[in-house]
């Protein structure tokens, strides 16, 4: 009875005049995460094509930012945007340090995992498009990225719902986000240990299906099944012609 009393104790907090506060909480941590994690794809895209450059002057650089970036704590780097820069003038809003901090750190892991696939795609293709007169660029926008974002498809997906949790060290500059409309809770209503199991909870319940989602979607992909309208239309139109001479011939 005892056991039961003690749990029943656990949940006494009044959720329904919090569910708000919890919802806007969502909404930013969700927010940080698209813009963060839209920003270190594009750095980490930047910084890897840095890095397979002939040029020392410029892979220089992306290494010294990757290792540098790779081997500071996220928390630390929050610290130095948001309290650190101020003291030399740059001074930042919450959000914007926010997402500069996470940006900054993923950008490291997010550049590894793109030079690694674009290093993998076989230097044939090259050659390939090369004598179809294809140019650089178009060579790498339409022959060597698709196939690279493929390989790459299994880390950015960790990388994705890393991120998501990790908006959560953004409670040390009171980001608004989940977490920190738990702490608001916890404090008002001293009962720390069902708020944050509640919050846990919460990270989970949106934190599996987006993985699972991203699986399903690594899946396809891998499985060939084009994801556009236009793609599938010319490969049904395609597979059709590919019948038709089949069966004229």
């Amino acid at each position: 009875m005892n056991l039961w009393q003690s749990l029943a104790d656990m949940f006494q907090v009044p959720w329904g005049e919090y569910a708000g506060n919890l919802g806007e909480g969502l909404l930013r941590t969700l927010a940080y995460t698209i813009a963060s994690f839209m920003g270190a794809a594009a750095l980490g895209l930047v910084l890897a094509l840095m890095r397979l450059n002939r040029l020392r002057a410029v892979r220089l650089p992306a290494t010294i930012y990757t290792e540098l970036f790779k081997n500071v704590p996220l928390l630390a780097i929050i610290f130095v945007t948001y309290f650190g820069l101020p003291s030399v003038g740059i001074k930042f809003s919450v959000f914007v340090a926010g997402v500069l901090s996470l940006v900054l750190f993923y950008a490291a892991y997010l550049s590894e995992i793109f030079r690694a696939a674009i290093a993998g795609i076989h230097s044939g293709q090259n050659e390939a498009a090369h004598a179809l007169g294809l140019g650089r660029v178009t060579t790498f926008g339409h022959v060597i990225l698709p196939q690279a974002l493929r390989l790459a498809l299994p880390g950015t997906n960790t990388m994705f719902v890393d991120l998501l949790k990790s908006t959560s060290l953004l409670v040390t500059i009171s980001a608004a986000e989940l977490m920190t409309r738990a702490q608001l809770i916890a404090s008002e209503t001293f009962r720390a240990l069902e708020v944050y199991l509640v919050i846990a909870a919460i990270y989970f319940v949106v934190c599996y299906p987006v993985s699972q989602c991203l699986l399903w979607l690594e899946r396809t992909i891998h499985a060939g099944v084009p994801l556009s309208f236009g793609r599938r239309r010319r490969l049904s139109l395609a597979k059709l012609l590919i019948q038709n001479g089949g069966l004229s011939g």
